[in-house]
């Protein structure tokens, strides 16, 4: 027997206003089809101007909840993975702990920009495997509207908002690539690589900043790595890219997602994709999709899912998980 962490509920949460790509056309030199030919992305939601990144967290932990049939009572833990937090401090994770009325247990955030779900999912199974909790909230939520630069046509068509949740419980299996819950995790990074992908501003810099992006050079990190973190996570599982059901990727790029499904060998009939919908929502776009992806009835109880993704650091991961 070996104790797994098993997804029971999962749910999402999206700010009501809708950006379509028209919208850019109004205030920069780009089109509608310019940007969907570039990335796939079609729209995306902001947040209102009181809605901030810990509102958007709570709404998809609900929802989560709701699905697990649990309530924030039944919670040991919360693990919010972030790169727009309300506050320099306290963590956006303890503003979510408390607007669900939750008052045991720890939260605490955890911070690698677009692979941050990946991360705080591995940390929530280390959580639940070594005994320190029973059942964690992982959300992964992001107001990444914040920190555009509006006047740089390559990144602010990009990005979006929004937040999704999963509730992991601890569960017996036997100890085999056939047990539901997570089977292997992978993570890695790469300091040196950080003028790819930055803000350039924060609390010791006394700024706020904006995001600045080398798209090209992130691209071509992107495929390689991640098709062998996806597979790495894979082997370490016992398993092969035959045997996944759904890649559910990070959706930052329909070429990025294309491109990695291709060379695992596998059709794109098996990948969740929502970037056209959501744009990239940074550490919120694997959440969110799992999410999406149960509700279109793609995602089924006992397939196999592996989620990857890398964002600024570099970091990068993957994690397979039965569902």
């Amino acid at each position: 027997m070996a104790g797994r962490s098993v997804v029971v509920g999962v749910g999402h949460y999206l700010p009501e206003r809708i950006v379509p790509n028209s919208e850019f056309e109004k205030t920069l030199d780009t089109t509608d089809e310019w940007i969907k030919t570039r990335s796939g992305i079609e729209r995306r939601h902001f947040a209102a101007e009181d809605e901030t990144t810990s509102d958007l967290a709570t709404k998809a932990a609900e929802a989560a909840l709701a699905d697990a049939g649990l309530t924030a009572d039944d919670i040991d833990a919360i693990v919010v993975a972030t790169s727009t937090a309300d506050l320099t401090f306290p963590s956006a994770a303890t503003m979510v702990q408390a607007q669900l009325g939750m008052t045991k247990g720890f939260a605490f955030d955890v911070q690698a920009v677009c692979a941050g779900f990946v991360f705080a999912l591995t940390n929530a199974n280390a959580l639940i495997v070594s005994g320190q909790a029973k059942r964690v909230l992982v959300i992964g939520a992001e107001t990444f509207s914040r920190i555009m630069d509006w006047t740089d046509r390559s990144t602010c068509v990009l990005f979006g908002d929004g937040a999704g949740a999963l509730v992991l419980e601890l569960q017996e299996g036997e100890g085999t690539a056939q047990d539901r819950g997570i089977l292997a995790t992978d993570l890695n990074s790469d300091g040196r690589y950080k003028d790819l992908l930055y803000v350039d501003g924060g609390v010791s810099t006394q700024s706020t900043g904006h995001l600045r992006m080398q798209g090209n050079q992130v691209f071509r990190h992107a495929v390689e790595k991640l098709t062998k973190t996806a597979e790495t996570a894979l082997e370490s599982a016992g398993l092969g890219n035959s045997d996944v059901d759904w890649i559910v990727p990070h959706q930052a790029n329909i070429r990025i997602i294309q491109g990695t499904a291709k060379k695992m060998g596998l059709p794109m009939d098996n990948v969740v994709v929502t970037v056209q919908d959501h744009g990239n929502t940074s550490a919120a776009s694997i959440p969110l999709a799992l999410s999406v992806g149960k509700q279109r009835g793609q995602i089924k109880q006992g397939d196999l899912v592996v989620t990857e993704a890398i964002g600024g650091g570099l970091a990068w991961g993957a994690v397979v998980l039965r569902w």
